[in-house]
């Protein structure tokens, strides 16, 4: 919408003040924005801003949830489109999936603080059932891209703001893997925010088509695939890294075998899924000071090894999308495929690091894992956990694998055994076991 010819602020919260008050047809708005606003009161959403949008992930989640996105692959292309000029210009950039949920929000820091007191932030859920009228919500309902002009907004804690946003298309299928937008103020309501949007979006779409499969490998006359088609399967970027704490990454045909510090670098990056500064990439790695120095002579011997196409800095950044095997777990757990989950994890996250930020990670996809175990009611699973280190001195895994084991059974006793072994062991601790037995042998 022209900026010229849009309605003023006050005369749009006139229009949002009748709506709320009095039920009836929107006046004074777009037909578009009339249509949304019955759609939010139908939905219930409080037109007062008193109930801010949820954010059902917990951080861990949503990283991991990141990480496999699509949308990831295209996040350096929406930096570089309008990272830069939302930073410059006093704005913020998002990124969102196809329910709404706030994947990346970017941009001016002061922008960034005042779009946090509102709940525009990174796992927010902005779809319009959660947060009412808003460019990022609305695009997902109508499917074209969509510019909100202060007032128009359904919540009026949202009324300082303007917005532009435009869906992003799977090119193979066409449907929407989710929206990108600008937000701020009265210059995001022009035409030039809303072609920005939709620029953006159109060259993620494109990108994403380039990394689409080829037509079907053709077979020589021996039966093997021909070579052409093979160059296509050395793009990919793979990171190994479960279980051990010398990550693996393959990377253009190449496999790298990459030091314990190098190994904690790459997965942070991941892990954070967008570009960080030297500090934060600092605090990931270790609650103590880090020298920046240090930081940067790691970063520099760890980029001669990969490469400057894969490493990027100032951001610090991995260039390309990465898959990884932890990411492949968290995916599979998601869909319900715990045995497939348990096969594919052969142990915990870079098992030795101490880094906050893998710690973190690795404790949250642990607890995924075992809660997925014992929920699943399977005493196949069970046994396999129970007899992995992670799970043998698990007591309620133990203690569920009794419960499921035939009654009279030698195996269901003996899993029981365990069980109360363990629960008294966490009563009283070995060491003190051992200490009063030593005490009462010392006795005259």
């Amino acid at each position: 919408m022209d900026a010229s010819t849009a309605a003023s602020a006050s005369t749009l919260r006139a229009a949002h003040e009748r709506f709320v008050t009095s039920p009836g047809t929107p006046s004074g708005v777009r037909r578009l924005v009339a249509d949304s606003w019955r759609r939010c009161r139908a939905c219930g959403v409080r037109p007062d801003g008193s109930r801010p949008p949820p954010s059902p992930r917990t951080s861990e989640e949503l990283a991991v949830y990141r990480s496999v996105h699509p949308l990831a692959a295209v996040l350096p292309l929406f930096r570089e489109l309008l990272g830069a000029g939302a930073a410059d210009d006093g704005h913020v950039f998002a990124v969102g999936d196809a329910d709404g949920t706030l994947l990346w929000v970017e941009g001016d820091s002061a922008a960034v603080e005042r779009a946090e007191r509102m709940r525009f932030v990174e796992g927010a859920l902005w779809s319009e059932a959660q947060a009412g009228t808003n460019a990022p919500g609305t695009v997902l309902e109508v499917g074209h891209p969509v510019q909100i002009v202060a007032g128009e907004h359904y919540s009026s804690a949202v009324h300082g703001w303007s917005c532009a946003a435009a869906p992003v298309r799977d090119p193979g299928t066409g449907r929407v893997l989710g929206v990108v937008d600008l937000s701020g103020g009265g210059t995001i309501a022009t035409p030039s925010a809303l072609a920005a949007v939709r620029g953006a979006a159109l060259a993620a779409e494109a990108e994403l088509a380039r990394a689409l499969p080829g037509p079907p490998a053709l077979l020589g006359p021996d039966g093997h695939v021909l070579r052409a088609s093979a160059a296509r399967c050395e793009t990919e970027v793979r990171l190994t890294a479960l279980g051990r704490d010398n990550a693996l990454l393959r990377c253009d045909g190449r496999v790298h075998r990459l030091s314990p510090r190098h190994s904690e670098i790459v997965v942070a990056l991941v892990i954070e899924g967008r570009g960080v500064t030297g500090e934060r990439l600092a605090v990931d790695l270790s609650e103590r000071d880090v020298c920046s120095s240090t930081l940067r002579a790691e970063l520099t011997r760890l980029r001669t090894v990969l490469g400057p196409a894969l490493l990027g800095s100032r951001p610090y950044a991995l260039l390309r999308p990465v898959r990884t095997d932890f990411a492949d777990v968290a995916a599979l757990l998601a869909q319900g495929r715990v045995a497939e989950a348990l096969d594919r994890c052969p142990g915990p996250l870079l098992p030795r690091s101490e880094a906050p930020a893998i710690a973190e990670h690795r404790r949250a996809l642990e607890q995924q894992l075992r809660g997925a175990v014992l929920g699943a009611g399977d005493a196949g699973l069970l046994r396999r956990w129970v007899d992995a280190a992670r799970g043998a001195d698990d007591a309620a895994a133990w203690l569920a694998l009794a419960h499921l084991l035939p009654g009279g059974s030698p195996q269901r006793a003996a899993a029981a055994a365990r069980a109360r072994a363990l629960d008294a062991e966490l009563v009283v601790p070995p060491q003190v076991g051992r200490h009063a037995a030593l005490l009462q042998r010392s006795r005259p």
